[in-house]
């Protein structure tokens, strides 16, 4: 490819990784399968990567963005033809300003690095997922990745205050805003949030930091209906005035297989309750705090809204709480399966899990379908396997999954995105009218469709 040796003038030799290189680098953390592109390009800058994608889109070269490659919609595959362009390189935390509360940082800064360099200055980012150790910042801005913390602090979006992006043609997009308040005209960083690298390419960003709880409580509970799950959740919200940070359901078969062997936690209730709630609030008093908590609890169960309690007493209880809820690659061992993120309002969230399983009853006798969730936030995940991995049978399952959704007005993605895997089924949550101006602003950023080609439409 002889475009190849024009990048490496730009990149150099460490910036560039070709041939069998390439293939032995996986190509997901769910994906056994190599990076199939016929190069990886790792720019150190800004001015690298925009010299790299004028010069592509001068040969019309389609790109694919990767981060830390932990998305679950096959955002970031490639293929034979293509080239990866990687932010394994832009590396840098260039400031957090402690005032302000704001972080400046380049797109492969890790999650978990920014989060621990923001607790240095005793501030937070809000923004928390299992993949924190490898995903990075320029990925959760592009998929505007949700996680733990949405029901108080929102998605990713609520957290980005500016960013930097690469158009196709290899001009640079420079809106480093750093305050909470600016209506100046249009804002231009919402076409970069979300768009999963079709539009342009994060470089940098802006995070808005916020002070760091003094006070955290956690606490797992058993309900035996859905309706006390939903007062429930009235009931600890409304008692916490705003302080509840996290608020996740987990349905009696994920509980059970990820309390029993090989799992490595014991339940530290018992099994056989057909839902355990993970609650935790933040504050600003620990020893205040953990006795309002508690007395809401013993308020609950003084209401039957909840059937059985245990509450963590120190930061390694909650974390072993909190590794419940985590092992998900538990449902990895049964076979083949699928994760799915779907979201609706939450109280069709127990008839639309009835009318998913009477679909799945329909082609299969024997299946696996197991749902937990963030739940406040509206956002369910499903890990489902039918036995096999052919492609008819895939595509039943997503329409057992997705079709439900429809009458329901629900999302087919909450915060995973849409990728190569749910772009068949965009007309489900999106109009008509919605995805045409979607591929408007495709044409108009990106005419020679060379970044991620083929994700989220074709």
């Amino acid at each position: 490819m002889k475009i190849l040796k024009d990048i490496e003038t730009i990149v150099g030799s460490k910036g560039l990784i070709l041939g069998e290189d390439v293939f032995n680098r996986k190509a997901g953390i769910w994906i056994d399968d190599g990076i199939r592109a016929d190069a990886i390009v790792r720019p150190k800058d800004t001015q690298e990567l925009s010299e790299v994608l004028e010069l592509c889109n001068a040969f019309k070269q389609p790109v694919v963005p990767h981060g830390g490659l932990t998305g679950l919609a096959e955002g970031a595959i490639s293929k034979k033809g293509q080239i990866a362009i990687s932010s394994e390189r832009l590396v840098e935390i260039e400031e957090i300003d402690t005032v302000g509360r704001t972080m400046t940082l380049q797109a492969g800064v890790p999650l978990e690095r920014a989060q621990q360099e923001a607790e240095k200055h005793d501030l937070m980012l809000a923004v928390d997922l299992g993949a924190r150790g490898s995903c990075t910042i320029g990925g959760n801005i592009a998929t505007n990745a949700g996680g733990n913390m949405v029901v108080k602090y929102g998605m990713t979006r609520e957290s980005v205050l500016g960013l930097e992006a690469v158009l196709a043609d290899g001009r640079v997009v420079s809106s480093m805003n750093r305050m909470l308040k600016n209506n100046s005209g249009y804002d231009l960083k919402q076409l970069f949030i979300g768009t999963e690298g079709t539009l342009g390419f994060v470089t940098k960003a802006v995070l808005r930091l916020r002070e760091k709880p003094k006070s955290t409580n956690t606490a797992l509970l058993a309900m035996n209906t859905f309706e006390q799950v939903t007062k429930f959740l009235k009931h600890v919200d409304r008692g916490l005035g705003g302080n509840m940070s996290a608020f996740e359901v987990m349905w009696e078969d994920f509980y059970s297989q990820v309390t029993s062997p090989p799992a490595v936690n014991s339940p530290p209730l018992k099994q056989g309750f057909p839902y355990y709630v993970l609650v935790e609030s933040s504050g600003s008093n620990q020893d205040k705090d953990s006795e309002h908590f508690e007395n809401l609890l013993e308020q609950a169960l003084n209401k039957e809204l909840i059937e059985d309690a245990v509450v963590s007493k120190s930061d390694s209880e909650r974390g072993t709480l909190w590794a419940i809820r985590d092992d998900v690659e538990q449902h990895y061992q049964d076979g083949p399966v699928k994760m799915f993120d779907v979201s609706m309002p939450i109280l069709c969230m127990e008839n639309y899990i009835e009318e998913m399983n009477n679909k799945f009853r329909e082609h299969w006798n024997d299946y696996k379908c197991v749902v937990f969730g963030h739940l406040a936030d509206g956002n369910l995940h499903v890990v489902a396997g039918v036995g096999s991995e052919d492609k008819e049978s895939i595509k039943k399952m997503e329409s057992c999954i997705y079709e439900p959704l429809k009458p329901i007005k629900g999302a087919i993605s909450a915060e995973h995105g849409i990728g190569l895997e749910k772009k068949d089924y965009l007309s489900i949550s999106r109009s008509e009218i919605e995805i045409n101006i979607m591929k408007s602003l495709k044409e108009t950023l990106d005419p020679n469709g060379i970044l991620n080609p083929g994700k989220v439409f074709d």
